[in-house]
């Protein structure tokens, strides 16, 4: 009897989900198709949701840790994958921007030149703040070519993307992550992407509240207060507002937004970020908005688990808030632990 074509099942639709999806489907053998299976999808909304609802700008982050500094590797692919996107395709919702850093307290860590070059050696544009460019309390700051993203629409984008080359959706919520082996005919292998994962626990939320204004601002900037709180602004590309922020609240179930919250978040935007003048200090605000980060301890799981013969689990999830600035490179990632399991072929060179 001959054997069914096999299928490989991607669990989320999140950020990460679909960069997996769309990566591993440049990888697959002729008798291999993808079914990408999730509780939410980028037309949906939901506080457990967390990808279109995101900011989303790339920022990197210093450090020498070894989630770190396996982050900084996959940010950086994930940089030079947006500054291709942006030249090439503006209607996925991503946009060249100028980053601008301003902190009042530096971590020891953007006191390292070693460290900081390391981060931002790779960024077009950058160059540090002499202090007579810094505003008035700030001990470090930096400028450089950033990228923003519109993540409602680039979700979309990467779903329609990934649609249209011949991957299937389905609207399906697991149970179990065994029960992925059986949705579909022949699967051998599935990709988890799905958040927190199944019952890790290592995983939890942090909780984040932003506001979506329609002010325009010429730039995206983040700002670290004194107290170690940050603030950031981020316009989102082809008129989808700009994201004031932000909070960071491990543990934090709280599903609705917080007033004060918003109060604090729209003042210090008005001291301190460059909306246009006819904004007076004063917001044209759409939403507020809330949601919950997948987050794990010691950073992202991504690694290759074998739960059965013949069934095998490629683990990618628990991104915190770096979904956006890791996504093409944890997909890169994920893909090489497959090519390493003979899971996938080779990709063909282009003509």
């Amino acid at each position: 009897m001959a054997t069914s074509n096999e299928t490989i099942v991607i669990i989320g639709a999140g950020v990460t989900g679909l960069s997996n999806a769309l990566y591993i489907q440049e990888h697959l053998r002729p008798s291999q198709s993808i079914l990408l299976i999730a509780t939410h999808f980028p037309h949906h909304t939901s506080i457990n949701y967390a990808s279109p609802w995101a900011g989303a700008h790339y920022r990197p982050v210093p450090g020498s840790s070894p989630q770190l500094v396996r982050e900084e590797c996959q940010a950086r692919r994930t940089y030079t994958f947006f500054k291709a996107l942006a030249a090439s395709d503006p209607a996925s919702g991503v946009q060249a921007l100028e980053g601008i850093e301003h902190l009042e307290s530096p971590p020891d860590e953007y006191l390292d030149d070693t460290l900081v070059a390391n981060s931002y050696g790779h960024l077009d544009e950058f160059q540090l703040l002499d202090p007579p460019e810094l505003p008035e309390g700030v001990k470090w700051g930096a400028r450089y070519k950033s990228f923003v993203v519109n993540s409602p629409v680039y979700c979309a984008w990467m779903l329609r993307r990934f649609i249209l080359r011949g991957g299937v959706v389905r609207e399906y919520t697991l149970a179990d992550i065994m029960e992925a082996f059986q949705v579909a005919p022949n699967v051998k292998t599935a990709v988890n992407c799905s958040g927190m994962g199944f019952g890790d626990p290592k995983s939890f939320p942090i909780r984040g509240q932003t506001c979506l204004v329609r002010n325009p601002c010429s730039a995206t900037i983040t700002r670290q207060n004194a107290d170690g709180t940050w603030s950031f602004c981020i316009p989102r590309p082809l008129d989808g507002g700009t994201i004031i922020g932000g909070t960071k609240q491990p543990h934090d179930w709280t599903p609705t937004p917080r007033p004060e919250t918003r109060k604090t978040l729209l003042d210090n935007a008005a001291k301190w970020f460059p909306f246009t003048p006819e904004s007076g200090g004063r917001f044209d605000l759409i939403r507020d908005i809330v949601g919950r980060r997948p987050a794990r301890e010691g950073g992202m799981r991504i690694e290759i688990e074998d739960l059965a013969p013949g069934k095998t689990v490629v683990h990618a999830y628990g991104a915190g808030g770096r979904g956006y600035e890791l996504s093409r490179g944890v997909a890169e990632d994920v893909v090489l632990l497959m090519l390493e399991r003979g899971l996938l072929r080779e990709r063909q060179a282009s003509l």
